[in-house]
């Protein structure tokens, strides 16, 4: 049981916790805990045999219990409970993906707008994980509280970005964008701005309660506008706090397989949007899926090797997730 497995267990009974309102406290300590071993990739045998599992930062007396299991006998008795209590037990037509193989995150954000981190802390952070591409995704403007990109904005992004990319080898930066989609599904820049971009993510991110019917209209409009390539956190829930949108989620994500459009799996353990029951559905309808991290630091990468389970227990292989593509397949799945 290496960290990154063992990260992926912690990680899914955090999931599993936050689905009970009371458990959310107990829900973050598990995905803070998984988070760690994801970032410091300890050696978990070691620390077993010398009785230091709580050394590790977030690693309690309780989550070191649940990872002695995992060390010993390579299973959870802790998480099989959970998996059978919420009525989500192990399937056997799981997938194998392989961490190693993920070519780079295409949804990320800087300190243009609400990102933490510069522009180049970004992409060494990319780097040193071995990645070959960043997408360098900011806000659109709608969001006023994040700094969002207008057009102007984005042109001088572009010329830092040039000037990154100069600092940065083996890795390629990605400019795109993560545009609001707006409450009559037209988004939140315009086309001739949008069809320069090498990413669009498109996102729900306010008036998630409206009306089912309203909402179906929306997204239908979003996936088939020919400057998307993803849609990002597809319903915009976060368990535990805020329940996601309603529509009608098969006309929705047929029409994004019609059209190209992946649906992003966000890594961010108070998103995981797509849940693995959706994901499993929208591979069911013909989906192809984008896996991220939606980072805000170089940190909130290790969110990816971290959830890889989510897109596992849906069952979606490799070749349908756009992250596992070199740069010239990527970039041709990103073509109108």
């Amino acid at each position: 049981m290496d960290a990154i497995a063992a990260a992926q267990a912690l990680s899914e009974i955090g999931y599993l916790l936050r689905q009970d309102p009371k458990e959310v406290f107990r829900a973050k300590a598990f995905s803070a805990a998984a988070w760690s071993l994801a970032l410091q990739r300890p050696d978990l045998a070691a620390l077993q045999r010398d009785g230091a599992l709580t050394s590790i930062e977030g690693v309690g007396a309780g989550i070191a219990k649940v990872l002695a299991d995992l060390v010993e006998t390579g299973q959870s008795r802790y998480l099989a409970r959970l998996r059978e209590q919420m009525r989500q037990p192990a399937r056997d037509d799981e997938s194998a993906v392989d961490f190693s193989r993920y070519q780079g995150d295409i949804h990320s954000h800087t300190d243009w707008s609400d990102g933490r981190a510069t522009m180049l802390e970004m992409a060494e952070g990319a780097k040193a994980l071995g990645y070959r591409y960043l997408g360098i995704t900011d806000h659109s403007p709608r969001i006023k509280v994040v700094h969002g990109l207008d057009a102007e904005r984005l042109v001088a992004q572009s010329r830092e970005m040039a000037d990154v990319q100069a600092r940065v080898d083996g890795l390629t930066l990605l400019q795109g964008i993560e545009v609001d989609i707006l409450e009559d599904g037209s988004l939140d820049l315009p086309d001739a701005v949008l069809e320069i971009l090498d990413v669009v993510i498109a996102s729900p991110h306010v008036k998630l309660r409206q009306e089912s019917a309203a909402m179906t209209e929306r997204m239908l409009r979003a996936v088939s506008h020919p400057h998307v390539d993803v849609i990002g956190h597809p319903t915009g829930r976060r368990p535990g706090s805020r329940e996601g949108a309603t529509y009608d989620i098969e006309a929705v994500f047929k029409e994004a397989a019609k059209h190209g459009v992946a649906l992003e799996i966000d890594c961010d353990p108070a998103r995981m949007d797509l849940s693995p029951e959706m994901a499993r559905l929208a591979l069911e309808w013909g989906c192809i899926f984008s896996l991220d991290a939606d980072a805000h630091a170089p940190a909130e990468f290790a969110y990816v090797p971290m959830a890889l389970w989510m897109a596992r227990r849906a069952g979606i292989s490799e070749d349908r997730i756009v992250n596992f593509r070199p740069l010239d397949e990527l970039t041709m799945a990103l073509e109108p």
